[in-house]
């Protein structure tokens, strides 16, 4: 028997290729895809859930260096006004409202926090509602809460605080009284709940930042945490809420849906969750048509950035398949697969992009 030709013979590094690393492994797909390039969106879009500010900025500057640089990019992509969720409180909420608001009237809406160290002193109920009107009056558009309350704020006997603490109730109930739609971020990904093994599949995003993971004891679960999300909404329904990242549930569309079906004044944005919806793409698509009016386009890409805001309007407004939902990464970061679009249609996307927005934030 002849041997094959050299070209064709196994590679002789093939003992090395056995033990590659994983993170060393950066497969091309072979599939030939079709590649829409959707440089625009169907209607100027609005951007719900973006980070301006500088509390999560790791030098403490702003996460936006020139905010004309900015505009001009949102000009390009077809942004015509991005939601500012770092306003926090006092001071900081009112160097966001000069920086962003006041100087580009239309362009950016500043959302306040809370700070949740009342929470460690007498009355908090009282001293939280006072901030909230205070902000209020300064100029905040609505209410961010960040995934912190449930995992790491305490109160003054060192208790994790959750949602539904019955000292928070008459705070969310006075932020619909205010006209101020509250943006909460409840929980993580599922996998950020999960055992640390091989089985995690967000284990190499998980490696790299070790403090995403709350699988260690004193934590809440993650059921633990979305029950305290829907009781918050089931308890307030006189107050808009907005579910950060499809609801804070994008693995489980069935409950999303279900929390959208049950109570009107629960919203979803899909920032930040292309890698998830993507993966899903009929059952995302029919969440969508089923509640065209609930959902909002977000982005959660900060810096922003011209290639993000192109993958969402692909992913909205096409039939592609198979293509990576964080361009440019060799290694996709919230884990190793790529997406399908799901092709909305025009109705619907104008209400994703804008109409659904302009209405929970009084937009003209």
């Amino acid at each position: 028997m002849t041997s094959p030709p050299a070209d064709l013979a196994p590679p002789t590094n093939m003992a090395e290729l056995a033990d590659l690393r994983l993170r060393d492994y950066a497969p091309v797909p072979a599939v030939r895809r079709h590649e829409t390039l959707v440089a625009r969106p169907l209607v100027p879009a609005i951007d719900v859930h973006n980070h301006l500010g500088r509390w999560l900025s790791d030098d403490g500057h702003w996460l936006a260096p020139d905010v004309s640089v900015l505009c001009d990019l949102m000009d390009e992509v077809g942004v015509a006004s991005m939601v500012n969720l770092d306003g926090r409180w006092g001071d900081e909420l009112a160097a966001n409202l000069e920086r962003y608001d006041a100087r580009h009237p239309g362009r950016f809406i500043t959302f306040c926090h809370l700070d949740w160290a009342a929470l460690r002193h007498p009355d908090p109920t009282s001293a939280l509602i006072s901030s909230l009107r205070r902000s209020r009056a300064a100029g905040a558009r609505g209410l961010k809460v960040w995934k912190d309350l449930g995992l790491t704020v305490t109160d003054g006997q060192g208790r994790v605080v959750l949602p539904d603490d019955s000292r928070l109730a008459d705070v969310f109930r006075a932020a619909g009284e205010l006209g101020l739609p509250v943006l909460i971020h409840t929980a993580d990904p599922v996998a950020f709940f999960a055992p640390l093994d091989a089985r995690n599949e967000r284990l190499e995003e998980l490696v790299a930042n070790p403090s995403w993971w709350f699988g260690a004891p004193g934590y809440p679960t993650f059921d633990r945490l979305m029950e305290a999300l829907e009781a918050v909404v089931a308890a307030t329904p006189g107050t808009t809420f907005i579910g950060a990242h499809v609801g804070c549930a994008a693995e489980d569309l069935g409950w999303v849906g279900r929390m959208l079906t049950r109570y009107p004044n629960f919203h979803i944005d899909i920032g930040g969750r292309l890698g998830e919806l993507g993966r899903q793409p009929r059952a995302a698509r029919r969440l969508v048509v089923e509640h065209p009016d609930r959902v909002l386009f977000g982005s959660d890409s900060f810096p922003p950035s011209r290639e993000v805001f192109h993958t969402y309007w692909r992913f909205l407004e096409t039939e592609d398949e198979c293509f990576p939902y964080a361009p440019g990464c060799p290694v996709p970061p919230q884990g190793r697969w790529d997406i399908a679009a799901i092709d909305l249609p025009p109705d619907m996307l104008r209400q994703v992009y804008a109409g659904n927005a302009r209405r929970l934030l009084g937009l003209s």
